[in-house]
């Protein structure tokens, strides 16, 4: 009563290809393959010795645009 025969699964597999399509399923299929390739490429990436910027390297300088508003609170006149 609590697993899914064979026939459940190719059931409910029908199901989800008349729904979406195999274009579709195709595309979802490669997205998600890509992402977690990415993921992993990511993972490996930080792992070979790299470290992180310390918090003060990790801030930009301040804009010269005077309709940036920074973090600090302005004086009203």
């Amino acid at each position: 009563m609590g697993s899914f025969s064979i026939w459940h699964w190719l059931i409910v597999l029908l199901v989800v290809v008349l729904i979406f399509g195999t274009k579709k399923l195709k595309n979802v299929g490669s997205d998600l393959g890509s992402a977690v390739k990415g993921f992993k490429d990511g993972m490996k990436g930080g792992a070979e010795g790299d470290a992180p910027l310390p918090p003060s390297q990790q801030v930009a300088n301040k804009a010269s645009d005077a309709n940036t508003v920074d973090v600090e609170a302005k004086n009203k006149v």
